[in-house]
């Protein structure tokens, strides 16, 4: 009856919108800079071994990339899908979606299994010639992708704790996992407290490490705080249906984050023709530049489900207000990020160690790039909400035409130019057309949803 109770009166349909967005939000915010944090303090140590350590691993992204965007893609479907179900009280229908994610994250392990095994090899020799560049990559990569059930089991039970609202539970988990990998990531490395030394390894492990006690946490957290679903995976048969309807919002996801792997490679290949300083240059910024992003994302995770549970629940007024709320705090977020690039670019590379050949290659780098920051934040707050309504391919598209469509075009053809600083100039260029582009949509998702919804009880 408790739990009955608790499901009737969820406080995403409640409570102050811009109480609820900062309630709900700022445990995500602070558990994703938790998270920037470990992957800049994975990288710093790596940079200790040498340059060609940090560039190997700055290689692995476009892949570590392409599995987090299935992880999350599905998530996001999940998301969605299980909050909306829970604002028009089909609670069935949220059990249902829950354990069909959980499936699904467990395919995708087996999918990346099998590219640690067999692709690692491959992939590295597509990109550089370098042998100790190959070594090192393989060494990390193998590791990352054969032991990530440990990232894929903290996804989807993290994501079941943000589509009901705990999203404080979910900062917990994060935050657990990343303080774990901190302190690991030396120890493995360098060789402390009696472990060998594993160099590139040790960073790989010590991530999966953190991965894996995550997860665990988020299961049991599941399990005993989440009242919202019921977990029963006896006699589980996947539900085409419900699938389907996950992968309507998260297909589009996938391959919006996908795109993103797609672009780091072909990013890759342009910088490689420069030198491997300019890939190293590279993998730092995208270390960097999720402090600044990572926090807007958590704001997305807390908006997300808030959205979506009044889209069921036929609340216009309050999912307006969310937006604005959101786009607000997002682009605030995003100016700061550029004052500290702006202003600060030679201390950030000073933590990577930094050689003069990178610093004359970075400082212009993080200066130029971070431009794209102001249009940024409007847009990953746009695409969240396009996800959220059910409407997922706008954000691919924008997604496909900036990274696509005008940015790797535009870094090829600048580099022709024979100066590497030019290539810095697709990121403002792409993000400026995006922009345009997101308006259109968000027009377009207005007239033709949010302004045809009944209010509801606002």
């Amino acid at each position: 009856m408790e739990a009955t109770q608790e499901k009737r009166e969820n406080k995403m349909g409640t409570m102050p919108v811009n109480k609820l967005l900062i309630n709900m939000s700022l445990p995500m915010m602070i558990s994703m800079l938790v998270q920037a944090l470990y992957n800049i303090v994975d990288s710093i140590f790596v940079s200790r071994i040498d340059e060609n350590a940090l560039t190997a691993v700055s290689m692995a992204f476009p892949i570590q990339s392409l599995m987090i965007a299935i992880g999350v893609g599905t998530g996001v479907g999940v998301n969605a899908l299980l909050s909306r179900s829970l604002g028009e009280k089909d609670f069935e229908k949220a059990d249902k979606t829950a354990v069909n994610g959980i499936f699904l994250s467990a395919v995708s392990y087996l999918v990346f299994l099998i590219v640690g095994i067999f692709v690692t090899t491959p992939f590295y020799l597509s990109q550089t010639n370098d042998t100790q560049i190959i070594d090192y990559g393989k060494q990390y990569l193998t590791i990352i992708c054969c032991a990530s059930f440990g990232m894929y089991t903290q996804f989807i039970f993290e994501r079941l704790l943000q589509s009901t609202g705990r999203t404080f539970h979910t900062m917990i988990t994060q935050g657990t996992g990343a303080v774990i990998n901190i302190f690991l990531d030396p120890i493995f490395i360098f060789g402390y407290f009696g472990i060998p030394r594993m160099g590139v390894a040790g960073a790989a492990v010590a991530t999966v490490m953190g991965q894996i006690i995550a997860g665990t946490l988020a299961i049991i957290i599941n399990v005993k705080k989440n009242t919202d679903i019921n977990l029963n995976l006896k006699r589980f048969v996947p539900d085409i249906k419900i699938i389907g309807q996950i992968y309507q919002v998260g297909i589009p996801s996938i391959i919006m984050q996908a795109i993103g792997s797609v672009m780091t490679y072909g990013m890759n290949k342009i910088l490689i023709s420069f030198s491997s300083t300019a890939v190293a240059v590279f993998g730092v910024y995208f270390k960097l530049q999720s402090f600044v992003f990572m926090p807007v994302f958590g704001l997305n995770n807390g908006m997300v489900p808030i959205i979506a549970f009044n889209f069921g629940a036929g609340k216009r007024g309050r999912m307006v207000q969310t937006l604005k709320f959101s786009i607000f705090y997002a682009v605030g977020l995003m100016a700061a990020g550029v004052l500290i690039f702006q202003i600060f670019p030679a201390k950030l590379f000073a933590l990577f160690d930094a050689s003069q050949s990178m610093l004359a290659i970075g400082v212009p780098a993080l200066r130029i790039i971070s431009i794209s920051f102001l249009f940024a934040g409007f847009g990953i707050v746009c695409g969240s909400l396009f996800q959220a309504l059910g409407n997922g391919v706008y954000s691919m598209i924008v997604s496909i035409a900036r990274q696509l469509v005008v940015l790797l075009p535009a870094a090829y053809l600048l580099s022709l130019l024979g100066e590497v600083s030019y290539v810095w100039w697709a990121f403002p260029i792409a993000e400026l057309i995006s922009f345009a582009v997101t308006i259109f949509f968000l027009i377009r998702i207005s007239n033709k949803v949010i302004k045809r919804m009944g209010e509801g009880n606002d």
